[in-house]
Order: structure tokens, then sequence, then C-alpha cells
């Protein structure tokens, strides 16, 4: 790493699968300062969103932090085409409060799509707390599902799905997850990260056996400081504020459904915005 490197440059950037990239930016102070569980917010250019990223690696001893992300609106697009050697705008971090590591037990850690790499740190230090990690990670096909070896690398045991049957079972996240229950395996605590309806239908399958689940809700972030309400959400019939307050809550005391169409109150502009922005990269590439 060249010592003349800059807070916000990139180091590395690497397509993981189509649409989901992985970038490492130099970033010391949140190297230094990260936890599992927490995040970062960015700004790829002056004019651009502040968008979330969970952390997913870091070094304090190289000052980076790595952050996987998928290219779907124009935020995650412009982040998409930056080259190593470019700068990030702006970023902030970590953010959050931190996954709570102890020894559990027996831990089920569940990802979909880009919530798998989001589960790797957490899963790395649980393990190292002495528990007994059980993965279960998800896509919608083969094709698309990263982190399946930093995942094995600190799981017990690990189950794949993906909606297709291209690879693992033929079916969801939490189709694995009843399996396990349903054939006994004693779980003290499950974590999940990914699509929010993945969040909360793992959370209705653990709910009537009592077992302790925890869901990240790091999608609904814009300061990421508490200050706009944005990221308002009910839990156990009480507002919370998820950038501060979590981003992880017990998943069963959730209000799934409000959270769910706040996700999607600005989808018919964040559409027409990246209608705009393809035309725009099209009308450049043609000149």
């Amino acid at each position: 790493m060249s010592q003349k490197s800059i807070v916000g440059d990139i180091l590395s950037i690497e397509e993981l699968a189509p649409r989901i990239k992985e970038i490492k930016i130099f970033a010391p102070l949140i190297a230094k300062s990260a936890k599992p569980g927490q995040f970062v917010i960015l700004m790829v250019d002056e004019k651009g969103e502040r968008i979330p990223l969970t952390l997913v690696d870091w070094s304090s001893e190289e000052g980076w932090i790595k952050l996987v992300f998928l290219e779907v609106g124009v935020s995650t697009m412009k982040l998409g085409r930056k080259k190593t050697g470019e700068r990030i705008y702006y970023i902030v971090g970590p953010l959050g409060n931190p996954s709570h590591i102890k020894n559990y037990g027996t831990v089920v850690m569940i990802g979909g799509g880009v919530g798998v790499p989001a589960l790797y740190p957490i899963a790395k230090t649980l393990r190292a707390a002495g528990n007994h990690v059980i993965s279960i990670i998800g896509s919608r096909t083969a094709e698309l599902l990263v982190y399946e070896d930093e995942i094995r690398s600190v799981s017990d045991k690990v189950y794949i799905t993906t909606d297709d049957g291209s690879k693992g079972m033929k079916g969801f996240t939490s189709d694995a997850l009843k399996m396990l229950i349903e054939k006994g395996t004693h779980i003290d605590v499950v974590w999940t990260i990914g699509p929010a309806i993945m969040m909360k239908v793992c959370s209705e399958v653990t709910k009537p056996h009592g077992i302790k689940t925890i869901a990240s809700l790091n999608s609904l972030m814009v300061c990421g400081m508490g200050m706009c309400g944005a990221c308002r959400v009910r839990v156990g019939g009480e507002t919370k504020f998820t950038c501060i307050d979590g981003p992880e809550f017990d998943a069963h005391q959730v209000h799934w459904d409000e959270f769910l169409s706040r996700l999607a109150t600005f989808r018919r502009e964040e559409q027409l915005a990246l209608e705009r922005y393809k035309k725009i990269l099209m009308s450049k590439e043609v000149a």
C-alpha cells in the first residue's frame, strides 16, 4: 500500500458476481475503531446521496476497510464504476452499535445476497468467542452466491440454498432453518442479514419455538446519526432509530410490514432516477 494514500482512496475494486462488487477503501480511523455489525455511510460524489454499507472486513494495521454492494440504483452504479486509485468523495464511520458478542452456545447465521458478506465478521467473532456456528447462506442462483469460502472459514457447518436449485438446497434460507429446527437441532440464537422479506420470514419461523433472533436493519438509513429520522422503525411498539438504536434488533419485535412499506416509499423516484442515469451513460457511450 502506498504511504501517500488519502482517506477515501480506492485500493481495489472487484466483481464477485454479476452486479455484486467488493471495494477496499483506505480509511484508517474507521478501520481502527470498527467492530462487527457496524456500518459506514458514503457519498460517491459531491452531488450523490448518502448510502449505508455494512463493514465486512478491515485492517487496523494497514488502515483499510472492505464493503460489498449490489449495483441496484444510481449511487451503487456510480460506485461500481469507480476504479482502483480513484477516491470516494465522503465516508464516515463506524456507525451503529456493534453486535453483542458472547458465548451463546449454538448460533445459526443466516445471510441472503449481499447480506452474506455482512455476516462474515460477526460469525468470525462469535466463533472466536467459543460458539458453535452453523451458517445458512442463500441467493437466487449459484452465480450470485458470494463469500462462500469466507463463511466456510468461520463456520462449523454451512448450508447453501438457491431459489432455482442450481447449488445446494432448492428453496430459501428459511427452508433450511425449518429443516434444522424440525430435525431437533438445538439453537440458542439466530442472526439474519439480507433482504427484508427474508429476515421477516426467518423471524416467523423461529418465533413459535422461542429462539432468540437478531435482524440487521441497516438498509434504512440516510444521515446515520439519528438526526433526520428517515430510519425510524417500530420495535416492540416503540419508535426506534435504526442508525443509533440499531442496526440490530430483536426480530420478533420488529414491525415488519411497516418496515417493508417504508423501504418502498421512494421506489418510483428511485426508478426514474435510474432510468435518467442510464440514458446519460448511453449518450456518453454513443458520443
